[in-house]
């Protein structure tokens, strides 16, 4: 394997590119709806542009301001800033290159969105920070996620309106719910260290209930979402398997039982991402 092709594999461990497919099947949902029809395939193409350099900057800050923090965590230490696989050097080039990237696909698209970029940014500078202060943490990561569908909207239609906020309100529910249950396997440690966390903070029963109770709130979005915008029964049979698909998510994991948060975390949540927007498309196909 060339140098490069090491190197291209270590920063995409660093950002879990894979991550992405929670986030970016949303945005696409965002850009349908907001024409209620296909957005074109240059918007199309600078949305996943501008969402591949978002969630980049965004991964490549976390894991610069967290790398103290992840050095000391067992489950952690072995990333690639704590390592030494990468060094804070390569990785700030990472977060200009990605940063440029965005700024890029922005130039392409409405021209609002050049004068909102900075609000994401801003969530995602402060974002890191909050889990050293507050338990609420899982709530703003689901917010600075939930700009993807706003955003999306916003890109092809230059118009800040309040109906992609319904969107936005799905998506970081869900992703605060999910959150929620990826802090459980770091209980102990953010306990001994000082950092906050609904687990750490509340215990497990009442953070699994915050979870159940944010996956709840989604499903009530997303129907505020077709009752608003009039979408038909295909997007109805989705949102059934969204919300059955959550309450799965739900069974996995229990107070006593943590051994598949994995499953939980990854494998549904994919899945779910991809069936809402399966949805969504067809619907809007359907009705086109």
């Amino acid at each position: 394997m060339t140098a490069a092709a090491v190197y291209a594999r270590r920063v995409s461990s660093l950002v879990r590119l894979e991550h992405s497919l929670f986030a970016l099947p949303y945005a696409y949902v965002g850009a349908l709806l907001a024409v209620d029809g296909w957005p074109g395939w240059s918007a199309v193409v600078w949305i996943t542009v501008a969402m591949v350099g978002a969630r980049t900057l965004a991964m490549a800050l976390n894991r610069l301001i967290d790398a103290e923090i992840d050095a000391a965590n067992p489950r952690t230490a072995r990333r690639e800033l704590p390592s030494g696989v990468l060094s804070r050097a390569h990785v700030w080039l990472l977060s200009a290159v990605a940063l440029g990237v965005l700024l890029l696909a922005v130039s392409q698209l409405a021209p609002v969105t050049r004068w909102l970029w900075p609000i994401p940014v801003a969530m995602f500078v402060i974002y890191p920070y909050l889990k050293r202060v507050t338990s609420l943490c899982h709530l703003w990561l689901g917010a600075s996620i939930g700009l993807a569908p706003v955003g999306a909207w916003v890109a092809v239609t230059d118009d800040v309106t309040w109906q992609p906020f319904l969107i936005g309100a799905v998506v970081a529910c869900w992703v605060a719910g999910f959150d929620v249950i990826y802090a459980t396997m770091d209980v102990e440690h953010d306990r001994a260290v000082g950092l906050h966390s609904m687990p750490a903070d509340h215990g497990l029963p009442r953070a699994l209930l915050a979870t159940r109770v944010l996956h709840g709130l989604a499903v009530v979005a997303m129907v505020a979402v077709g009752l608003e915008l009039g979408l038909g029964a295909a997007y109805w049979a989705g949102v059934a398997v969204c919300a059955v698909l959550l309450a799965y998510e739900n069974s996995l994991v229990k107070p006593g039982d943590l051994s598949r948060v994995n499953a939980a975390f990854f494998n549904v949540n994919a899945i779910l991402a991809g069936i809402y927007l399966a949805a969504v498309a067809l619907d809007v196909a359907i009705r086109s």
